[in-house]
């Protein structure tokens, strides 16, 4: 059985529900100990239903490239601020090399688990759309051009709404060095490889080396 919490959001919420499940069983218990009895056995049913109904089996998703002219080959870019990265636009070039790429970028609208929870992700996309125009446009300065899209605040779960409607041959997905990175502190792409039956490519891109670097220290 697969894991259904599959995001930090659906983390965030059954964490409240858990406080919440307690919280009803010590009330109803309080008030009457077989009300709190009657709470404890009608809310485990509804967990044990809920799990069995959501917690089904999930197979890799088998994703088959639509038609593409000749040559074409679709690569999906995932990163956030790291894309204007020598090492990414040097590995987006390599595997476009001899082919008519088309390039998608998609940029998680990076969201606090609080304002997740309220749905207020006003202010992420609308960060997460300045960081996706200049990765556009950083790309165009290096001779690629691509379209971008504003993904879900889970980048698994942007990468798999992407990977529905643009059908890639293949993913590559940026980040920062370790330590630095919040997506392999949470093995973002380990996870990205095992629900996706496409290759996955991960680049780091160390920013601040390359700052130094071109500034001569």
């Amino acid at each position: 059985m697969r894991n259904p919490l599959r995001s930090e959001a659906e983390a965030f919420r059954f964490v409240w529900l858990t406080i919440a499940y307690f919280a009803l069983i010590v009330i109803g218990a309080e008030i009457n100990r077989w009300l709190g009895v009657a709470v404890f056995l009608i809310e485990s049913s509804a967990v044990v239903w809920w799990f069995v109904t959501h917690g089904e089996m999930r197979e890799p998703i088998q994703q088959a490239p639509a038609p593409h002219p000749t040559g074409e080959r679709r690569i999906l870019v995932v990163a956030n601020e790291t894309v204007a990265g020598g090492e990414l636009l040097n590995e987006i070039r390599r595997r476009a090399n001899g082919s008519d790429a088309s390039l998608l970028v998609v940029t998680p609208a990076l969201n606090s688990q609080m304002k997740t929870w309220t749905s207020d992700e006003d202010g992420a996309r609308a960060a997460a759309q300045e960081r996706l125009d200049a990765s556009l446009a950083a790309l165009h300065m290096a001779g690629l051009e691509a379209r971008g899209e504003i993904g879900d605040v889970d980048p698994l779960q942007a990468m798999e709404d992407a990977l529905r409607t643009f059908a890639p041959d293949e993913v590559i997905i940026s980040t920062h060095p370790a330590g630095r990175s919040n997506w392999l502190e949470r093995d973002v792409v380990e996870h990205a490889r095992e629900r996706f039956a496409l290759p996955v490519t991960h680049v780091v891109v160390d920013l601040d080396a390359e700052r130094r670097l071109a500034s001569g220290y």
